[in-house]
């Protein structure tokens, strides 16, 4: 009966000592499902030594305890364990044994949550057995376990039993033990919202890396449309500084009679000129080789910039340009006879690389 009061007090008392321990990062308290342990895991023994105390017929006799056990957590609430408790004492002093089955019940883990590192643990159980005293008879009664951690495998145990007996008029035996408790195989639980299958963890990396990669790629596009948003706007302004050049010349003198070089400029990689640059030809063909003296080029030089791509490639493209040119003179019917063709591979000045993406064109 002072095990069942004992028990009973342990389950008010409870809730107050672990209600702070298992908190997420918001304090809420954490109750979700734990997957279950293998076989071998969450097991233990222990033993102890203590006091049995004796009640028959309003008499009370006492004697020396030893109880050992050993057992299993099945979930962090619920466990089994078998014993032996006995020795000598009670009922004249003679020698008896109980082997016992409890079903045991962590009330701190079910009303606190599951935490490995919680210092006192309170586990009320019920249990029956066979008690062996100058004959056998079958025994129930309730106990109270009190588990103080120690470290990870060690623990502290302090076991309140009850016993009750059949006999003329009240009859049973309270059994106080302290003693230790060493864990066993696996000792701590997974909650199964936590738990990956390992086939889903190698999926989420390569969808990572994968997605890890798009970034990157997005990125170093990105940097590629701005540069080239700079190469046209530096392009853009280059024509409109000639065309008024041209326009300027035009209208202060009585025609051109020595022009410089025309530069026609091509998109990166590229080896045919933009519509931009097409029409930027046509205007040079139309207005200022018929002022030019002699009235044919003389040069066409194709180039690349240095600072882009290797050099085996940038040598084809100051090639392709150039001939690309020349096949362009032909058919807008310039005598491309005894025009000079070169190329070259240049270094852009000043970080300008899009100005010697071109093909220069000099007039006599």
């Amino acid at each position: 009966m002072g095990a069942m009061a004992l028990a009973i007090v342990s389950m008010v008392a409870a809730p107050a000592v672990n209600a702070q321990e298992n908190k997420d990062a918001d304090g809420k308290t954490i109750r979700h499902p734990y997957l279950t342990n293998g076989l071998w895991d969450n097991w233990f023994v222990g033993a102890g030594a203590g006091m049995n105390f004796f009640y028959d017929n309003l008499v009370w006799q006492s004697g020396f305890a030893v109880d050992v056990n050993v057992g299993k957590w099945v979930t962090p609430s619920v466990g089994v364990r078998a014993g032996f408790n006995g020795l000598r004492g009670g009922f004249g002093g003679h020698n008896f044994g109980y082997i016992h089955g409890d079903a045991m019940w962590n009330i701190s883990n079910s009303i606190g949550g599951y935490k490995e590192s919680r210092f006192w643990d309170f586990v009320p159980y019920a249990h029956a057995g066979l008690m062996i005293d100058n004959g056998r008879e079958l025994c129930v009664g309730a106990g109270l376990l009190n588990v103080i951690r120690l470290s990870k495998r060690l623990d502290l145990t302090l076991d309140v039993r009850g016993t009750v007996l059949r006999n003329q008029g009240p009859a049973g035996y309270i059994t106080t033990t302290l003693g230790v408790s060493v864990n066993l195989g696996k000792t701590d639980w997974t909650r199964a919202s936590e738990y990956h299958n390992p086939t889903d963890l190698d999926k989420i990396s390569a969808a990572e890396a994968a997605a890890a990669a798009l970034t990157a790629a997005n990125a170093a596009l990105a940097a590629d449309k701005a540069n080239l948003e700079k190469d046209n706007d530096a392009l853009e302004t280059e024509n409109a500084k000639l065309q008024n050049a041209v326009k300027e010349a035009a209208e202060n003198g009585n025609g051109l009679k020595e022009v410089g070089p025309a530069s026609f400029f091509f998109e990166i990689g590229k080896t045919e000129l933009s519509a931009k640059e097409l029409k930027h030809l046509d205007f040079y063909l139309a207005n200022v080789l018929p002022n030019v003296k002699g009235g044919k080029a003389t040069v066409v030089t194709g180039t690349a910039d240095s600072n882009t791509g290797y050099a085996k490639r940038n040598e084809y493209l100051s090639k392709k340009r150039a001939e690309y040119m020349i096949n362009l003179l032909k058919e807008k019917g310039i005598a491309t006879e005894n025009i000079v063709v070169k190329n070259a591979v240049v270094k852009a000045a000043n970080g300008q690389a899009a100005f010697d993406r071109a093909v220069v064109v000099s007039f006599e």
